[in-house]
């Protein structure tokens, strides 16, 4: 009873991290997501700057409206850039925990297989053995008869 009690525990825990491999698994993805938004917003800023008109051709007030703008647009792509690469590495401390938690869940599944195993070998062997003693006593009660 003992050794089904353990693959029972081992059985919970097992789903116990498969819960925590999906939230991981669900975060990452939320992550992976936003990275590709700030990729998305980034080249559409650098498109803004590559669209706006040539500064040197315009009279001095549009001049300077234009200038200040591009320069609104490049600090606004800096800042993207540093949230990106804060956001980067916080996505790759989750991927990370996301295979530690995986390879916990791998390694907890193959213990549970192995005492699955012994205990199926256990039963089997009841089996046999309450097999062999109805075998025979049903040879013993034949032969008296």
């Amino acid at each position: 009873m003992t050794q089904a009690r353990t693959v029972l525990s081992l059985a919970r825990l097992v789903a116990l991290r498969d819960v925590e491999v999906d939230r991981l698994t669900a975060d990452v993805a939320q992550k992976e997501a936003l990275r590709q938004r700030y990729h998305h917003n980034l080249d559409r800023m650098a498109q803004l700057c590559a669209d706006s008109a040539a500064t040197g051709s315009l009279p001095p007030s549009l001049s300077l409206n234009c200038g200040n703008y591009k320069q609104a647009v490049f600090d606004m792509m800096a800042a993207h850039q540093r949230d990106l690469a804060l956001h980067e590495a916080d996505m790759a401390v989750t991927q990370r925990a996301l295979q530690a938690a995986s390879l916990k869940r791998e390694t907890l599944d193959r213990v549970r297989e192995q005492h699955s195993a012994v205990l199926q070998v256990e039963q089997d062997r009841r089996e046999q053995k309450r097999q062999d003693e109805l075998a025979t006593q049903a040879w013993y009660r034949q032969r008296a008869s």
